[in-house]
C-alpha cells in the first residue's frame, strides 16, 4: 500500500476548518470525498494541522494510503476535477511508509494579514482583517522580536486542545507593511491553539499603547492569557509555509 503526500491550498471562508465534523462542511471531508472517488475506496487523509473555521492555507500537506494504481503525476488533475474551486491539489509524491503530514512536519509559518485603511476594501472581505486605526509598525516590530526564541507561550493560546507542553520555539516573527496590507509572519516548530491569532492580537494592543513592547517577556513568563491581546478574527490567517525532509520537502518547496 502506497503512502501518498499531497500539496494543496484552500480558501477556508466557507469551511468549518480542516478537521471533519458531523454535519459540517470541512476541508478534510471535502478532500476525502474526492480522493475516495478517484482511488475507488474510502480514503482517510491526515493533515499537517487543524486550521479553524475561516482560516486559509496557501500551502498545506496531507497524506493518505491507497492501493490505487493512479500515477502520482496525474493525481492532482484527477482530484481537482471533483473538488470545488476553493480547494486545489497542487502536487503529489510517494512518501516513506512512516511519513505523517503532522508528526513529520519540522516547522510551520503562519501569516496574519491586516488591511489597514480607513475605508474597507471589498476584495479583502473574509481574506484580511479590516483595521481602520493607524498602526504603529516600529512598535509592533520591537514587540515581535520578543516572541523569537524558545518560550512558554501559554499566555498567547486559547484553552481547548490538550498538549503536553506549551513551550515552543519561534524561529522568526516578521512585521511587514506592503501598502495598506500588513503581514505578520510567524515561523515556529509548532503552534498552540489560537497562538498565531493571539500573537497578532497582542501586537495590535502594542500598537494601541495598551502593551509596552519591552513588557512582552514578562507577559509571556506570567503564562496569564488575560494579560495579552485578543484573539483576532480567523479570516486574516493563512498557513503559508511548511517544512519537511526528503522528497516531500522538495515537493512542498520548503526543505532544510
Amino acid at each position: 500500500m502506497k503512502n501518498i503526500a499531497i500539496r494543496l491550498m484552500y480558501n477556508g471562508t466557507r469551511y468549518h476548518g480542516w478537521q471533519t465534523q458531523k454535519d459540517m462542511v470541512t476541508v478534510q471531508g471535502t478532500l476525502e470525498e474526492a480522493l475516495s472517488r478517484v482511488c475507488g475506496h474510502n480514503v482517510k487523509a491526515h493533515g499537517c494541522g487543524r486550521t479553524d473555521a475561516g482560516v486559509h492555507a496557501e500551502t498545506y500537506c496531507a497524506n493518505f494510503r491507497t492501493e490505487s494504481r493512479i500515477p502520482t503525476d496525474r493525481l492532482a488533475l484527477a482530484v481537482n476535477s471533483l473538488l470545488p474551486p476553493d480547494i486545489a491539489v497542487q502536487d503529489a509524491v510517494i512518501a516513506p511508509g512512516g511519513f505523517d503530514a503532522n508528526l513529520s512536519c519540522i516547522k510551520k509559518e503562519y501569516t496574519y494579514r491586516i488591511f489597514n485603511s480607513k475605508i474597507r476594501n471589498p476584495f479583502y472581505s473574509d481574506r484580511a482583517h479590516f483595521y481602520p486605526k493607524a498602526l504603529n509598525i516600529p512598535a509592533m516590530k520591537k514587540a515581535a522580536a520578543h516572541f523569537v526564541g524558545t518560550h512558554d507561550f501559554a499566555a498567547v493560546r486559547s484553552v481547548g486542545t490538550e498538549t503536553k507542553t506549551t513551550v515552543r520555539m519561534v524561529h522568526w516573527y516578521e512585521v511587514e507593511a506592503i501598502g495598506g496590507l500588513i503581514e505578520l509572519r510567524a515561523c515556529a516548530n509548532g503552534f498552540l491553539y489560537n497562538m498565531a491569532r493571539a500573537m497578532a492580537g497582542t501586537l495590535l494592543y502594542v500598537s494601541e499603547d495598551k502593551i509596552v513592547p519591552d513588557d512582552l517577556p514578562g507577559l509571556l513568563e506570567s503564562r496569564d492569557r488575560r494579560l495579552t491581546g485578543p484573539t483576532v478574527p480567523p479570516h486574516g490567517l493563512y498557513l503559508t509555509r511548511i517544512w519537511y525532509e526528503g522528497d516531500v520537502g522538495v515537493m512542498m518547496g520548503s526543505t532544510l
